[in-house]
């Protein structure tokens, strides 16, 4: 099989995949992948390796300490498939936080660089918005145009929108936590299967974000980008990106506009890609891709078998 005959793509995933231990059976695996949690931990100046191999859970789950500890369980699992693989992917993409993953394996930005905007933008997003003032919730069975209505249709001088087009038929929301629970009482009585509040302590992808894009984007323009050495594509927009000065911006709209996965996975198949492998914990990604493309061979990274099993 030569690399031409190879169509592949390779997804990161985001926020709400951590869990306590993950990724324990891949980062044991080589001696130099501990070595980036080393470097890692001194730019955030807290051990990160230690709070993903042993928690406690509430902490890993802080945004703050969430996005950097799935950037790096992602960025071992691509350098140990990296390491052995023979063909090169076709395309990038990540979700939500996962594309600053997939803008790292691209050769965008620089490791030290990438863990660093991590944390920032993390941070501004922490603190873009008071404590229990935001909330996201899942909404599963109620098709887009529906649910957008309800938003518009209850938000009563508050934001709530979509903020990730995951599957179809599943999408979550996000906003004031007062309208995000009028959604949720209004999306059951219009019949969705299930529609609950998220663990998480940010209402990511919504105009309650315009403040922490415009504080991230003072950190994120002393950054040099580079062109990207595998195009990388961006899911507020769906399109593939081939220049460093296409990148930035979106990076900054990411925060307050919604993650386009389903338009992202469709695109994706578009190029002729067959296989798709999952560089992070969990299989989130691969569980979504399913229901939006079944014919995709689907792979994702967790331990020795997982990874032998990916390389073809």
């Amino acid at each position: 099989m030569t690399s031409n005959e190879v169509n592949l793509a390779i997804v990161f995933p985001g926020q709400g995949s951590q869990s306590v231990g993950m990724m324990d059976n891949i980062i044991s695996l080589d001696p130099e992948i501990k070595k980036i949690f080393n470097i890692a931990s001194e730019i955030l100046g807290y051990n990160i390796l230690e709070i993903i191999s042993k928690g406690p859970k509430e902490k890993l789950n802080q945004t703050e300490i969430t996005q950097p500890a799935i950037l790096l369980t992602s960025y071992a699992s691509w350098l140990l498939w990296k390491k052995k693989s023979k063909f090169p992917p076709t395309v990038l993409a990540g979700h939500s936080l996962g594309e600053y993953t997939a803008l790292l394996c691209a050769g965008v930005i620089t490791f030290e660089e990438t863990v660093s905007l991590v944390s920032e933008r993390a941070k501004s997003m922490q603190r873009s918005v008071p404590p229990n003032t935001g909330a996201m919730a899942a909404i599963l069975g109620l098709n887009d145009k529906i649910l957008e209505e309800l938003c518009a249709d209850v938000s009563k001088g508050e934001i709530v929108s979509a903020a990730n087009y995951n599957s179809p038929g599943q999408i979550v929301i996000s906003g004031h936590r007062i309208a995000v629970e009028r959604v949720i009482k209004m999306a059951k009585e219009a019949g969705a299967k299930k529609a609950i509040l998220l663990p998480v302590s940010v209402p990511s992808h919504c105009l309650l974000m315009r403040n922490a894009a415009d504080e991230f984007s003072q950190f994120l323009n002393t950054v040099t980008f580079s062109d990207p050495e595998i195009p990388v594509l961006q899911n507020v927009d769906a399109k593939i990106k081939i220049r460093a000065d296409e990148i930035k911006p979106v990076l900054l709209e990411q925060l307050y506009k919604p993650v386009r996965w389903v338009d992202s996975i469709k695109e994706i198949n578009s190029l002729g890609v067959t296989r798709i492998i999952e560089c992070g914990p969990g299989k989130v990604l691969c569980g979504l891709i399913k229901r939006i493309e079944n014919s995709f061979e689907l792979f994702s990274i967790h331990d020795q078998v997982s990874l032998e099993n990916s390389l073809f």
